[in-house]
């Protein structure tokens, strides 16, 4: 594959782009779409939530467009990018929030291997997918921005989460690869890797298994969503041109690398 790009980053202003965000309807990607419409980006949210996702477009206003994906569903995916690139001609950025917990405080000899599959299918495969789906449009302008969400859990692992922490070490994995395949053209691919942000997701862990990723952030608190969009923003803007396959930290101090 090496050779057969240009290396070369084509400019690229705000206003215009077409971004992608998974997960989109509420949390990490509905707090970025809110970043990012307001730069004169055009955010597409894919959720496979109907209701809910059209609901977080209309909030957003329109520059935003709703659109019902199940993102483990190549064929849901295939055919939503195809929709706006026929409207837009291309697409600029992926941001892949959309991810389960699954099954938590459970020691991995009882962990339920179905439960296990499920957020494999959903953090990993999922993300996966829909980086197939966008990348060629961004090869054939030579500009794009990919960032998958990963999690401090895939750096250090946190005990009873067996398969989000598996599936979260894979999307950094992942991003490795895909940041090298890719360095020589205008193409970037980073991950993020936040401790443990106040969203739905963590309002229904149960309280131990709060506790317990709490107290390991040297700052004693959880982050915000805002704190998250604004990081997760310049990852995707088109200054950050030089840095590829690296996973940002967002940890209150928790990550040791």
């Amino acid at each position: 594959m090496k050779g057969t790009f240009l290396f070369m980053n084509t400019p690229k202003e705000w206003k215009g782009q077409v971004a992608v965000i998974t997960g989109g309807a509420d949390g990490l990607g509905f707090a970025l779409a809110g970043r990012l419409v307001q730069r004169g980006v055009i955010v597409a949210l894919w959720d496979y939530q109907e209701e809910k996702v059209r609901e977080a477009a209309c909030a957003l206003g329109e520059n935003a467009r709703a659109q019902k994906v199940d993102v483990t569903r190549p064929g849901d995916v295939q055919a939503a990018a195809a929709e706006l690139l026929a409207e837009f001609g291309h697409i600029d950025i992926l941001v892949n929030c959309a991810g389960i917990t699954g099954k938590t405080n459970t020691p991995s000899h009882q962990v339920d291997l179905a439960d296990f599959d499920r957020v494999m299918e959903i953090n990993l495969r999922g993300s996966l997918i829909t980086f197939q789906a966008v990348i060629g449009s961004m090869l054939e302008q030579n500009y794009g921005r990919v960032l998958h969400v990963a999690s401090i859990s895939g750096k250090e692992g946190n005990a009873g989460m067996l398969a989000y922490s598996t599936s979260k070490a894979a999307v950094i994995g992942m991003t490795k690869v895909q940041g090298k395949e890719y360095a020589e053209t205008g193409v970037r691919i980073n991950a993020i890797a936040p401790a443990v942000v106040q969203t739905k997701l963590v309002e229904v862990l149960p309280e131990e298994q709060v506790r317990y990723m709490t107290d390991k952030i040297p700052t004693k608190r959880c982050g915000t969503l805002e704190e998250f969009a604004a990081t997760a923003e310049f990852i995707v803007s088109p200054e950050n041109s030089f840095t590829t396959a690296f996973t940002y930290d967002l940890s209150g101090g928790r990550a040791v690398y």
